[in-house]
């Protein structure tokens, strides 16, 4: 079977959140970024999600964490460490 070498609108669609995460291989993300190129519509639902992604992440940092979730969370990630089977 031949390489992809472009992505229908719905492969695209189904990579989207992926691709802004860059969770792709890099030649997933090259095939995804070619057809926001040439794809008016796939360009627009980039652009809105891109668009919600980065208010999200903008009003998250300005929300003020509970006092103590930085210790509570560092306690948890330490017990789960400490309780996990050794690997090696």
């Amino acid at each position: 079977m031949p390489p992809v070498d472009r992505y229908t609108c719905e492969q695209v669609f189904e990579r989207l959140d992926d691709y802004l995460d860059r969770e792709l291989s890099p030649e997933e993300m090259e095939i995804v970024r070619e057809h926001l190129e040439i794809c008016a519509w796939c360009a627009s639902t980039y652009d809105f999600e891109a668009g919600v992604l980065k208010e999200l992440r903008g009003r998250l940092q300005r929300v003020a964490a509970p006092a103590g979730l930085l210790a509570k969370i560092s306690g948890a990630l330490q017990q789960a460490q400490t309780e996990a089977p050794d690997s090696s």
